[in-house]
């Protein structure tokens, strides 16, 4: 029997149920995850084959380890899925589990729990967890006397509410009678440097609490069998640029580009929905600016965790430069001796918090607070780089190897000084001469349906349309059935109505069938996509109960907020609803995956 007809008749063998927890299980690893689980998997088999692993009875909820979590971008997701794959090889019982998609009874018989779950803007749960995180922190939630949980906070220290839900979530659960496997995790944007130790210690905790002294199997190292997607966030692919344009006017005020990028080659694949991540490069400017406010050498050799490099190369590729955060806060606070400064990271400081970090880039606060700094000192203080994630704006089936972007580049005048975005600039400046280092991240969450007569309600301002590009290309592509209404607003129809052009050809050619323009600075009252979707409140809610989708798209902290009060507006105007009725209804179709938000 050839590898072919083993492998289809192995599928063939496994029944429904167990064939699609397998690829649930396998959604959205990458190779490196993909080829430990083949290689344990034949190591397994082996034992199995030769009666040293007896197969594990099903096990009650006691017995098992139960991992949940609520991820926004995948990175909650990638986690979980990793610490799942361990326990599992150790010989526990163990359920991975989405948070949408988690039986809410079945927490009160749950002994053993790890959540690793992000926090999004404002201290807001990611989308797949509202539901469940609303359950635990409300009035229904049960009593827990018998659990032991450890819970993983993912967050960003640029905000001021850092991993606020991960808090929120631990100590909710000490509350209700729980005690810790682990003390609380909070992970900044540098994701894996707290996760993999932290980790390592739920692990250890729940194998002792579950009775499992069984050791992690030894495998045996298999040659990996070619894989299409070789690239991945830490090995991204350099794609080259075939198009960098503006599509806005002159006088627009902002420059937004669209770009194009080559994925030919790479392997990889996307669907409508997802992103693209962008490893960035500040810009020179701003490198010299740090060099000069400091008096320091770029040529200078630091030598920090593990790594040997030029300062400026430190700057330029390794470190955070545009996005303040808690930490950096603390650190000039200490070499600066300004205890007023200190006095901002204090609980009853929040306001005072959040209007310095929305206010202020790093360099800005260096230069308000000034203190005797070494190229050591500022390497060791400065966050890492990241990576930047752009909703995608093109259809693979419509432009074949190529991947689409809306970006609208950051620089602008502030404290008397000039500003940059890191990612926003380092893309805006590309050429056809440049390669883009990019990775594609999956977003299950945002997905058109898979029914293609279902309707589409899309709500994106700003560069917040770009998915909506990349849907109604799809549509197009598929002959989708359904109907497609879109909801666009920026500052002026005449200098910065995106895809303006493509817009009015899909009306033209019915792949869109309804448009609604909200331009805020056109006239003497500002009009925003939420006043839209109030005088639209009608036939909204009828598209709604006729079963379509809703998709947000674009500001966490304002414009989403904003919309998700007036569909609520709309329920209890058209609906009839109570408010508490009509967030209710909201959520439901969160839960059903109707109603779904790509927010930043």
């Amino acid at each position: 029997m050839n590898a072919v007809v083993a492998t289809q008749t192995g599928l063939a063998s496994l029944e429904g149920d167990k064939l699609s927890s397998l690829e649930r299980l396998a959604d959205g690893l990458g190779p490196a995850e993909l080829y430990w689980i083949a290689a344990w998997s034949a190591a397994r088999a082996d034992q199995l084959q030769r009666g040293t692993v007896p197969a594990a009875p099903a096990k009650a909820i006691g017995d098992r380890l139960t991992i949940l979590y609520g991820s926004q971008t995948g990175q909650a997701k990638r986690i979980a899925t990793q610490l799942s794959a361990r326990a599992e090889a150790a010989g526990l019982a163990v359920r991975l589990v989405r948070a949408d998609s988690y039986p809410q009874r079945d927490l009160a018989k749950e002994t053993h729990l790890v959540v690793v779950i992000s926090t999004q803007g404002d201290a807001e749960p990611p989308d797949d967890a509202r539901g469940l995180v609303e359950f635990i922190l409300g009035k229904r939630a049960p009593r827990l006397p018998g659990l032991r949980y450890a819970v993983l906070g993912l967050g960003d220290s640029s905000y001021p509410e850092f991993c606020a839900i991960g808090r929120q979530l631990d100590a909710r659960f000490a509350e209700l009678g729980g005690s810790r496997l682990a003390p609380l995790g909070e992970a900044d944007v540098d994701v894996d440097a707290v996760a993999t130790p932290w980790t390592e210690r739920a692990f250890e905790q729940a194998r002792q609490a579950l009775g499992t002294t069984q050791p992690a199997p030894r495998v045996t190292t298999l040659q990996p069998v070619p894989s299409r997607v070789t690239h991945q966030r830490d090995r991204p692919f350099a794609a080259a640029v075939l198009d960098n344009q503006s599509i806005v006017a002159r006088d627009a005020g902002r420059d937004v580009r669209h770009l194009e990028l080559s994925l030919e080659g790479s392997g990889l694949r996307y669907e409508p929905g997802d992103a693209v991540g962008v490893w960035p490069q500040n810009p020179a400017a701003l490198v010299d600016q740090w060099l000069g406010l400091l008096k320091l050498d770029g040529e200078q050799v630091v030598y920090h965790d593990g790594k040997e490099w030029p300062l400026r190369r430190w700057l330029t590729h390794e470190r955070e430069l545009t996005r303040l955060s808690r930490p950096l806060i603390a650190a000039v606070a200490d070499a600066s001796g300004d205890q007023e400064l200190a006095g901002v990271l204090r609980p009853d400081q929040s306001s005072r918090l959040t209007a310095l970090l929305a206010d202020l880039q790093p360099i800005d606060l260096w230069r308000r607070h000034p203190a005797a700094w070494s190229a050591d000192e500022l390497v060791a203080a400065l966050r890492p780089q990241t990576p930047r994630l752009y909703s995608i704006a093109s259809s693979q089936k419509a432009v074949g190897d190529e991947v689409h972007l809306t970006v609208a580049v950051i620089d602008y005048l502030a404290h008397g000084q000039r500003h940059w975005g890191a990612a926003s600039s380092f893309l805006g400046a590309s050429t056809d001469e440049h390669r883009l280092p990019v990775f594609i991240e999956e977003n299950e969450r945002f997905r058109l349906p898979k029914d293609d007569s279902r309707d589409v309600i899309m709500i994106g301002p700003g560069t917040g349309v770009a998915p909506f590009r990349a849907f109604v290309q799809e549509r197009r592509e598929t002959a989708a059935r359904g109907r497609h209404w879109l909801f666009f607003g920026n500052r002026h129809f005449s200098s910065d109505f995106l895809y303006q052009i493509e817009w009015q050809a899909a009306l033209r050619d019915g792949s869109l069938d309804r448009l609604e323009l909200a331009f805020s600075r056109d006239g003497e009252a500002k009009v925003y996509v939420q006043q839209r979707i109030r005088e639209q409140a009608r036939d909204l809610y009828a598209w709604l109960q006729e079963g379509a989708h809703l998709y947000v798209c674009g500001d966490a902290n304002h414009m989403a907020k904003d919309v998700h009060a007036a569909l609520i507006e709309v329920a209890v105007s058209q609906g009839g609803q109570s408010h508490e009725q009509a967030r209710e209804w909201l959520s439901g179709l969160l839960q059903q995956g109707r109603y779904a938000r790509d927010v930043y």
